[in-house]
């Protein structure tokens, strides 16, 4: 095993996946996905705290991409539809197909811990979405329930493009879940 070699994070995904697959979440260890991956257990932790981070990855660039997005927003947009924009423009980060996210979404699915460390993570975005409304003047209670309910627009549209199958893609179930939130708010 080389002490440098390039692809090492995707790797140790990949490795960390197809392991999961084969022999579950919590039977597989840091060690036999470093081993898969050609690297050693060091290597590993130089990318990931754990083996659950594995999963997680990513987290900093999806919320930089949503800041980035909210500040960019245009200034006549409401706070909602400015918050939408910017999740939306997480869908660049997932690509066209779901396959790799499906097969995350069921290891964090099938664990309770996972899908805890999940809404924990999702709450960050919220936070960071928030921070980002107010800096557009929004007040403090209405950029809390803009994000709020953007990262739900987010999570309900992502929930239904992993279970689609019909080609759309995330960015066209982000449109129809905020859709869906504007029919069941006019009432």
């Amino acid at each position: 095993m080389g002490r440098w070699v390039p692809g090492a994070r995707g790797r140790l995904q990949r490795a960390a996946f197809d392991l999961f697959a084969e022999r579950g979440f919590e039977q597989t260890t840091v060690a036999e996905i470093a081993a898969r991956a050609e690297l050693t257990e060091r290597t590993f932790f130089r990318h990931f705290a754990d083996k659950r981070e594995v999963l997680f990855a990513g987290q900093e660039e999806l919320t930089a991409r949503i800041v980035v997005a909210l500040a960019e927003a245009p200034a006549e947009l409401s706070a909602l539809d400015a918050a939408v924009v910017a999740v939306g423009a997480s869908a660049e980060i997932f690509g066209d197909r779901p396959d790799g996210p499906r097969a995350r979404q069921a290891v964090i699915n099938a664990h309770p811990e996972l899908r805890e460390r999940e809404l924990i993570k999702m709450e960050g975005l919220v936070a960071a979405l928030s921070t980002g409304l107010e800096g557009r003047g929004v007040p403090g209670a209405a950029a809390a329930l803009a994000a709020s309910s953007a990262v739900a627009v987010f999570r309900m549209a992502f929930e239904r493009w992993l279970r689609s199958d019909d080609g759309r893609d995330l960015g066209t179930c982000i449109r129809e879940a905020l859709g869906e939130l504007r029919a069941v708010t006019a009432g």
